[in-house]
């Protein structure tokens, strides 16, 4: 058979050239192999042209450090964190490419930054996609699988972005807000600081000036403080239920936003608690001393606990969790 890719190879009397497997090897089909394994021709580890595990990519930007020099190492690192994010193809518009990929972490409140401390490393672990129109910013578990709950920043909806010691800084059109994302990997802050140089921020009046939610199960945008995507109908968990199970249960609004390290932590502290309440309640019935120090602090331990974590969820549910895993969105 005459292929035309097959004459650019010099390739005789094959069947068909093709990518096959999960990191798109080109494969070579030929009538006196029928029935056995197809000759590999070309090993590409996950790229095929401009795509990279199935996402449009612009390799000569991924696989090269800030001074567009191709590192075998880390284009091998990049492309372990391209492989993270293969649910990201139906999000991408036409004619958009990944042009890099960084670990970080999400803003963190001031109320985060002094009652949970270092532990902002466990819950606000992120990985940060730029393309050539926006950034995506996809808030992950510990160790940076994808959760359901994605974010855009829109270039074109920004006064500035950039590179701050180890922050990334994004400053709103609107100049309402100003977003702080941490601790962005070392080994990417030059290469998104000459990225940044290339972006344009010339923003039209239609484009979002803030980072805005997208629904996981059909892409759309998400409306700010709604629980319900206008355009799927799919729900996500809601304000008012993590308050009422953080008061009425041990660990009840992290165990509803399915933070569950954090909810083993609050229902042991919980039950611990409870305990002492209830035998210094009994031990102030039978009159012995010091019982209603004991008595008292345990009560305002417990409400004070409460508080933080119906504070803390309340925050956690501005991420749009799903009650129920979506659906794939349409490619």
């Amino acid at each position: 058979m005459k292929l035309p890719l097959a004459r650019t190879l010099g390739i005789k009397n094959c069947d068909s050239i093709r990518i096959v497997g999960p990191f798109e090897h080109l494969a070579i089909d030929y009538s006196d192999l029928k029935g056995e394994n197809p000759v590999i021709l070309a090993r590409t580890n996950g790229v095929s042209g401009q795509f990279m595990y199935g996402i449009p990519v612009d390799r000569d930007v991924l696989l090269t450090n800030h001074k567009n020099v191709h590192k075998k190492r880390l284009a091998k690192r990049r492309r372990k964190l391209v492989e993270k994010i293969t649910f990201l193809k139906p999000f991408l518009n036409e004619n958009e490419k990944v042009l890099l990929v960084a670990k970080g972490y999400s803003p963190v409140s001031t109320f985060e930054k002094y009652l949970i401390g270092w532990f902002f490393i466990y819950l606000k672990r992120s990985l940060f996609v730029f393309t050539n129109q926006r950034i995506f910013h996809i808030p992950t578990t510990a160790v940076y699988t994808y959760r359901n709950t994605i974010a855009q920043i829109i270039y074109s909806g920004c006064e500035s972005i950039a590179m701050k010691g180890r922050s990334l800084v994004v400053e709103y059109s609107k100049k309402t807000k100003r977003e702080k994302f941490l601790w962005i990997s070392g080994k990417e802050r030059k290469k998104i600081t000459e990225l940044l140089k290339t972006i344009s921020l010339s923003a039209p009046t239609d484009e979002s000036s803030e980072r805005t939610h997208l629904c996981p199960s059909c892409t759309n945008s998400l409306a700010k403080d709604t629980y319900t995507c206008e355009s799927c109908g799919l729900q996500f968990k809601t304000k008012i239920t993590a308050i009422i199970l953080s008061i009425l249960f041990p660990a009840g609004g992290y165990l509803y936003t399915r933070k569950y390290f954090l909810g083993f932590i609050s229902a042991i502290v919980e039950i611990v608690l409870l305990s002492v309440m209830g035998l210094s309640f009994m031990n102030l019935q039978n009159d012995v001393g010091g019982s209603i120090y004991w008595f008292l602090f345990s009560i305002v331990a417990l409400l004070s606990e409460k508080a933080v974590m119906i504070v803390h969820t309340s925050d956690l549910i501005k991420e749009f969790i799903p009650k129920t895993p979506p659906l794939q969105p349409k490619q």
